[in-house]
């Protein structure tokens, strides 16, 4: 009874309050088959050391990201995170803000929301962005409802290059609306045709670049294709720091740009919290979710900020938001403006171009192991490999992590349906590999294949 405070006489109190005489009859409606009839098997209560003892004991358990070789992506990715990011992070000023509802007293969180889009939009080459979304999979499914409010179309085509999760994601978002998701088959070699399959009725082709396996394509020809049948692109960028040294997706013709920020300011966290980042055309701001913090200046000429745009079901009526996903993940876009200003343009291209230089090293040294074969003909930090005779990726990754290596993620575990998949490998590379990280794992793979 040490963490609850009330006394016999208060619990008596309030069932007389309420009208009973015993706190069973507040269960008299559950069925007595229903209920628990014996007591749970846990263990005696503890001492706070010996809890974290026992805690300690369990961790000890998992190989950790920063205790062995890591070459695992797949939409999470492990980048350094500058220390003075979790510093500044935690000052009660930003820690304990919420949604700037009245600007006046949220100068400070308004105006790095105002930078934040500012960054986005020249990251992804588009004209205007949003105050940040949820994450990269629920941003993509409102970039998939914003096209189909746009073109008056019901039609969404996704490409095999999506990763997994997004479009599962967005068929979830659509599979109760009118609209249809039409999902392309996995596509580890970047062949698939979906110029010939736009038509009158697609509201938007959805891609991702890089894609899921890693290979990255221009999106000139896609674009073109479907600006001239009406419908929208829309590219979804699961790795930010790729935009570093890519082309932006609006520099080749996308209408909608969604990411993933959580290379930049967050660690990995066991998958999550993630954060979306969200831009389009000016011409389509109105259509798109979110909020929208704009510049101003006050009664006195001084600079301010507002909020200019607040379509989400928290300030409008719901039959008019454009969102009904209530939070932005204020503060992972405090901590994605931070790592990005610390870097800056200079800083994001030299980081960029060390990611990829790592992976084409760490893929030379694969080509030379026996039984390997990289799929990915041009990509950033992360390709795909497969292993002959139809050997099993999961297989290689345990034998791996048995040795203390965590090689990558099997294309099976995200495509379990696809027999044909099963012998492939998604390897991500970052700045955080070392040349030892690299020749440990070739030098377990040679002893395993």
């Amino acid at each position: 009874m040490r963490y609850l405070p009330h006394t016999e006489s208060d619990r008596r109190a309030m069932l007389a309050a309420i009208g009973i005489s015993d706190v069973e009859q507040l269960f008299a409606d559950v069925p007595v088959s229903a209920r628990q009839a014996a007591s749970f098997d846990l263990p005696a209560g503890q001492g706070e050391m010996a809890v974290e003892r026992a805690f300690t004991r369990m961790a000890g358990k998992n190989l950790s990201a920063g205790c062995a070789p890591f070459f695992i992506g797949a939409g999470i990715y492990r980048h350094h995170v500058p220390a003075a990011i979790d510093q500044l992070l935690s000052r009660g000023e930003f820690l304990t803000s919420y949604t700037p509802y009245q600007p006046e007293v949220s100068q400070g969180t308004l105006q790095y929301l105002f930078e934040f889009q500012t960054q986005v939009a020249l990251l992804t080459g588009m004209e205007v962005a949003n105050a940040s979304m949820y994450d990269g999979a629920t941003a993509c499914a409102e970039a998939a409802v914003m096209a189909a409010r746009i073109t008056k179309r019901p039609r969404v085509l996704l490409s095999g290059s999506l990763h997994p999760q997004y479009r599962e994601t967005t068929e979830t978002f659509l599979k109760y609306t009118e609209l249809e998701a039409e999902a392309l088959s996995p596509d580890p070699l970047g062949m698939e045709d979906l110029i010939g399959r736009i038509d009158s009725r697609t509201a938007c082709v959805v891609v991702q670049n890089p894609g899921f396996f890693g290979g990255l394509q221009d999106l000139r020809p896609l674009a073109e294709a479907c600006h001239a049948d009406g419908a929208l692109l829309m590219v979804m960028v699961a790795e930010p720091v790729s935009l570093g040294l890519v082309e932006s997706p609006g520099a080749m013709g996308a209408d909608i740009v969604v990411v993933e920020g959580q290379s930049l300011g967050m660690g990995m966290n066991f998958g999550g919290p993630g954060l979306g980042l969200f831009a389009t055309r000016d011409k389509y701001v109105r259509q798109m979710p979110g909020r929208i913090v704009g510049q101003t200046v006050d009664q006195d000429g001084r600079r301010g900020f507002v909020l200019t745009l607040s379509t989400r079901e928290q300030h409008i009526r719901r039959e008019k938001a454009t969102s009904n996903i209530c939070t932005n993940s204020g503060l992972c876009a405090l901590a994605f403006t931070m790592h990005l200003t610390l870097l800056g343009e200079t800083g994001l291209a030299r980081l960029a171009h060390l990611n990829h230089a790592l992976a084409v090293r760490l893929e030379s040294k694969l080509r030379a192991v026996k039984g390997i074969k990289v799929l990915s003909q041009s990509y950033f930090n992360e390709f795909a490999v497969t292993f002959a005779d139809d050997i099993d990726a999961t297989a290689i990754v345990e034998a791996l992590a048995a040795k203390g290596i965590l090689a990558g993620v099997p294309a099976a575990r995200f495509f379990p349906g696809w027999p044909e998949l099963r012998p492939v490998l998604l390897l991500a590379v970052t700045e955080t590999n070392t040349e030892a990280d690299m020749d440990a794992l070739v030098s377990a793979l040679n002893e395993v294949l």
